[in-house]
């Protein structure tokens, strides 16, 4: 079994080493339409070595049988939104892009701008076996043509789930079965499990690793929970912006409050901050939080080689019911791949792209990815991969799953550019950094917010 230092070594070696890394197949232009310009997938880095083996292996595959070549190049999450912002300001852009971070959130923006190729033709054949919530994630409207369509393929989907660390719950002289469901007792029970450790002389150990920075989208997707818990409705089903409200304005003011307390009041790492996406997870695996909130299986999944930690020490659980007393529905999002208008070969894309999301090959670059992100085909869960009962954690996330929302922008895409700028991450901070009060802070919010919506309606 391996040492605790030899699981934190490894844990966080992915976390820390993920880069730029270009499988150029072949530099030439490839099938008579690429007007001399190579076929060029970039895609996102794997958070584990299969996981980008499994993409390459499918590339593969695919060249093999259609005798095209590919210039697949791997760019880490910060890496690619610059690479992509680049790209679109110089209309040199790839031909087909994955990414499972902030890209995702430009992708509203650039289907309504006409920039992105219409996929229903890929998709439709596949249209019985796809989860139809993955399927209206990815209908955006298109400015140019006033038209509705499928400008984005779903390859997989994520949510937010909860980990602790159950030894540090026994240590303080608390029960795991005995964790509170009600939302306000959820938050005490930790606060109270470090204020015991603390009493036992652990002073750099914290309830929570929750990031209060903009640089995280882990921000919004912690707090977008919060928001569910306090039953704030931002924008109707309809798609009407609903922040001028007077319950929607003080559901937000609460939920500020309530999420940038557990930092003031000393629950959270105080260079939260500043953190960035790897950071909570970096807290969490050296042991400084005992619990943290992270929107995939990224964690555990770090850990399955080291059977003690996975499987007894590690848990991963749903999170509390509402204030209201209902089943909290945890906010998913779509990961999803795309075609540039711009693209000479849309031929190549096209077929590349019909190859991966093939169920079978779906399938296994999923398990690839260690099952970090969950399938948006409901037939994939029948693999022994997502129904093996003794994996504590994969059986967690496919529990719930079962009551998994969208964000706000399948009602209005104009919200994708809320969470592209984070906007809950500018407020937050504000609050705990520059000591604003939460009521500035919401209507901050609440003004930026409808600059955005009034902008997306010109």
């Amino acid at each position: 079994m391996q040492t605790r230092q030899e699981f934190i070594k490894y844990g966080l070696l992915f976390l820390l080493s993920l880069g730029v890394v270009t499988c150029n197949t072949s530099p030439s232009s490839v099938g008579s339409g690429a007007r001399d310009r190579t076929f060029r997938v970039w895609w996102q880095q794997g958070f584990y070595p299969e996981e980008t083996q499994e993409i390459e292996r499918l590339v593969r595959e695919w060249e093999n049988e259609t005798g095209n070549r590919v210039e697949l190049t791997f760019y880490s999450d910060g890496d690619m939104l610059t690479e992509t912002q680049n790209a679109i300001a110089a209309v040199n852009l790839p031909d087909l892009l994955f990414s499972t971070g902030k890209v995702e959130t430009l992708i509203p923006s650039l289907a309504w701008d006409n920039q992105l190729v219409d996929l229903s033709d890929i998709i439709n054949p596949l249209r019985s076996i796809y989860d139809p919530q993955a399927l209206e994630s990815v209908a955006y409207k298109n400015a140019e043509t006033g038209q509705t369509g499928k400008y984005a393929a779903p390859l997989s989907q994520q949510t937010i789930h909860i980990h602790y660390w159950k030894p540090l719950v026994a240590q303080a002289g608390f029960s795991s079965d005995r964790i509170p469901q009600d939302w306000e007792g959820f938050w005490q029970f930790w606060k109270d499990i470090q204020d015991e450790l603390r009493s036992q002389g652990q002073q750099n150990i914290y309830a929570f690793g929750f990031p209060m920075s903009p640089a995280a989208s882990d921000t919004y997707f912690t707090f977008e929970q919060f928001l569910t818990a306090h039953n704030v409705q931002l924008i109707s089903p309809t798609g009407k912006l609903q922040v001028r409200e007077p319950r929607v304005r003080q559901g937000l003011i609460n939920a500020l409050t309530e999420y940038t307390n557990l930092y003031k009041d000393g629950y959270v790492p105080p260079s939260a901050i500043d953190w960035a996406n790897p950071d909570n997870n970096i807290s969490f695996l050296s042991r400084n939080s005992i619990l943290t909130a992270n929107p995939s299986l990224s964690i555990p999944g770090s850990q399955r080689q080291d059977t003690q930690t996975y499987f007894q020490d590690l848990v991963t659980i749903d999170w509390p019911n509402t204030l209201n007393g209902d089943r909290l529905n945890s906010v998913s999002s779509v990961k999803m791949v795309v075609i540039f208008k711009e693209s000479p070969n849309h031929e190549q894309a096209k077929s590349l792209l019909s190859y991966l999301i093939q169920p079978e090959n779906l399938g296994s670059y999923l398990q690839g990815a260690q099952g970090r992100y969950f399938p948006v085909m409901p037939k994939l869960l029948e693999d022994p991969f997502w129904t093996n009962p003794e994996d504590p954690h994969i059986s967690a996330s496919v529990q719930q799953y079962q009551q998994a929302r969208p964000f706000a922008q399948s009602f209005n895409p104009a919200y994708s550019q809320v969470l592209s700028d984070n906007i809950w991450g500018q407020v937050i901070r504000a609050i705990v950094a520059d000591g604003i009060s939460p009521e500035q802070a919401a209507d901050r919010a609440i003004a930026e917010i409808e600059a955005i919506f009034t902008k997306w309606e010109q």
